[in-house]
């Protein structure tokens, strides 16, 4: 990566509305982390079996793949602010289920899946809004900037959430959702006080109801550089989802207990954190195609160590690289997404970029369950490695629009 000095990330907190965001941002993803290892580690204790967790992931794409493309019309349509404060009130609803669950002692499975599919169903509506509401709140010009500081300050919570929510969870699991359940309320206040607003767009003449929803679809396809960059992403993380079977690493392997599997959980958000500040302050000037389809190609390595690992310190340090190599490609691929797009299509963009995403983590959860299943945890993960390196080098044949991207600041709709 070449990288060099910039002054025009310090100026991004002189905006308040940005500081609010960040904050709030921040707070959701610490109470999803902490309810995740909860869910998680209450699941596999219930069913003992990788295919359960699996269904973890499954039962949150499946509302997500049939919400987020209308999601992001709304978001084109509609407020994003307020999108975003209604996303994070369903999000305590789904809370204080999980809190009824641990309250009555459920010993069954269905119960959990069923409010996972609300949660999955708030996220749907939550992401489009949130990652089409960022252009808004800074300039053009420190967008670059403000995408780091939000992707690493998102990271840090990421660091803390899983660590809090395994010592959390020693108290016992209805105070890991209590603590959630509270923090939902708390972003949604936070979110209703920012002061921007998203510009209405109306909808755009002779064209249907399904055309109009479907136009990010469109938009997407007709630009090689968004679609190569969303889909790379979605197949690399897709196979390689070893975070999925972090609880049977966590019991069965390392045995190292729910704090274990806190500071597993936490392994990769610390290294995308470090490189995120790195980011912020040294924004990546050159050869950014280049550099995404390296650190792809370091992720799917760094997979492999982590799948063969049977020490506790190796196993963090491959989680930690395996970070850090995702935060560039989700540095560049948001970036240059939301650069390349008109802010009337941004809400519907944004929509396809959370599908795809939404599909490389949570389906490919599923994905890492039902393979641990079939060929063992171990070798699930290996593959999934190896079918990352095979996809980065297809792809880099597929799409030299995303490979040649030089300066990101230069990419224009």
């Amino acid at each position: 990566m070449d990288a060099s000095p910039t002054t025009a990330s310090p100026s991004v907190f002189s905006h308040r509305d940005f500081r609010r965001y960040l904050s709030a941002g921040f707070l959701a993803i610490l109470a999803m982390q902490i309810q995740s290892v909860a869910v998680s580690w209450q699941i596999y204790s219930i069913a003992r079996t990788p295919l359960a967790l699996g269904y973890v992931g499954l039962f949150q794409f499946l509302p997500m793949m049939a919400c987020t493309i209308p999601a992001g019309h709304l978001a084109d349509r509609f407020d994003r602010r307020l999108i975003l404060v209604i996303s994070q009130l369903f999000s305590a609803i789904a809370a204080g289920g999980f809190l009824m669950l641990a309250v009555t002692r459920t010993a069954v499975i269905w119960p959990f899946y069923a409010v996972l599919a609300l949660f999955g169903a708030a996220r749907a509506f939550m992401g489009p809004a949130a990652q089409s509401f960022v252009p808004l709140l800074v300039p053009q010009d420190q967008f670059p900037q403000a995408v780091a500081w939000s992707s690493s300050t998102s990271q840090v919570a990421v660091i803390a959430g899983p660590a809090i929510g395994g010592a959390i969870y020693i108290l016992g699991p209805a105070v890991d959702y209590g603590v959630c359940l509270a923090l939902f309320v708390i972003i949604a206040v936070v979110i209703f006080g920012i002061r921007s607003r998203s510009v209405r767009y109306e909808a755009e003449a002779d064209t249907t109801v399904l055309e109009r929803v479907t136009a990010g679809i469109a938009y997407v396809w007709r630009k090689p550089l968004i679609l190569g960059a969303f889909s790379l992403d979605l197949f690399a993380v897709l196979l390689g989802g070893a975070t999925a079977l972090l609880p049977v690493y966590a019991r069965d392997i390392l045995h190292v207990g729910p704090l274990g599997l806190g500071v597993l959980r936490s392994a990769p958000a610390l290294g995308a954190a470090m490189l995120g500040l790195a980011l912020g302050q040294r924004a990546l000037q050159r050869r950014a195609g280049l550099a995404m389809f390296a650190c792809v190609a370091i992720f799917g390595i760094a997979t492999i160590v982590f799948g063969l690992s049977r020490n506790f310190a190796l196993s963090i340090a491959a989680l930690f690289v395996l970070g850090a190599s995702d935060m560039v490609s989700v540095y560049v691929r948001t970036t240059l997404t939301q650069l390349a797009t008109p802010d009337a299509m941004r809400g519907r963009v944004s929509a396809v970029n959370r599908l795809f995403v939404g599909a490389s983590n949570e389906l490919g959860e599923f994905e890492s369950g039902v393979t641990a299943t079939w060929f063992g945890t171990v070798p699930a993960v290996v593959i999934g490695g190896v079918g990352t390196l095979v996809i980065v080098a297809v792809w880099y044949r597929l799409f030299p629009s995303l490979r040649e991207v030089d300066r990101l600041s230069e990419v224009t709709p």
